[in-house]
């Protein structure tokens, strides 16, 4: 890569932290002396863009894809406009969606396949990683010859995306009561890769969205698992509790979760 041609030839140092370039010297430089050199680099800069047109994205094409303005900024977006990887802003460095399973691979464009990476973290990723795709395409299809998530009928599914669905509670503790269920059976939500995160968070968003449109009287959510059998996990294919709140629904909700153990939940009292 460029940066480690310059440290070794001892014109940029590099922080190891933020993992930046910085030019050996640069705080000796009185303002003036900055200005030029910035001057001077962006001159030489629209030179060679004017020289080389759009050749100059060919690498990137090659390795991305076409990814649409809008899908790019919604993966950005999600991200809070930093690395996924490292977390550098992209104010610090560019920014670009890369593809949790390769296109190549069998990966899709769809939002859930994509994170945003910074191109050294997305270099790394490229030159470093040795994952066996073939193997996470295929868990994906996995299911569970008797598991109730696993056998879903289509006519309960609220909406789904291509690694997670909702559906309404069987039963609910409050109206709309939803439960987000991955479609690879697997048992928690520690054995989920990041596509399947960000699966189940987008539909975590659409149905709150869709709940509050449905019933105005919802204020807040409960959101969270039954991870393990000492947790009081009952079927073992991960999903996910989203239920509505009402304000007056209980005579005092501070505590929330917590009372998940008996005693524990009004903790301001003790």
């Amino acid at each position: 890569m460029v940066g480690r041609v310059l440290s070794d030839h001892k014109t940029v140092e590099r922080d190891r932290t933020t993992k930046t370039y910085t030019l050996a010297g640069y705080d000796l430089l009185s303002t003036e002396q900055k200005n030029e050199l910035i001057n001077l680099c962006k001159k030489r800069l629209e030179a060679f863009m004017e020289a080389r047109g759009e050749a100059i994205y060919d690498h990137r094409r090659v390795s991305v894809g076409y990814i649409s303005g809008t899908l790019k900024y919604e993966v950005l977006k999600r991200a809070r406009f930093r690395c996924e990887l490292c977390g550098i802003s992209a104010d610090e460095k560019a920014l670009e969606p890369d593809h949790i399973l390769p296109r190549n691979h069998g990966g899709t464009d769809d939002l859930s396949n994509l994170q945003a990476l910074c191109y050294s973290c997305n270099a790394m990723k490229r030159d470093r990683d040795d994952t066996d795709f073939r193997a996470i395409r295929e868990s994906y299809n996995y299911r569970e010859s008797g598991c109730v998530f696993s056998e879903i009928g289509s006519e309960r599914i609220l909406a789904q995306n291509e690694l997670a669905y909702a559906i309404t509670d069987a039963y609910p503790v409050s109206p709309f009561h939803t439960l987000i269920v991955t479609k690879r059976h697997v048992a928690t939500f520690f054995a989920l890769g990041q596509a399947e995160v960000n699966a189940c968070t987008a539909l975590i968003n659409n149905q709150k969205n869709r709940i509050q449109a449905e019933d105005d009287s919802v204020d807040g959510f409960n959101i969270g698992m039954n991870s393990g059998a000492s947790a009081g996990q009952t079927v073992d294919h991960c999903h996910i509790h989203l239920i509505p709140r009402r304000t007056g629904d209980v005579d005092d909700p501070r505590g929330g979760i917590r009372h998940t153990m008996p005693g524990k939940g009004y903790y301001q009292a003790a």
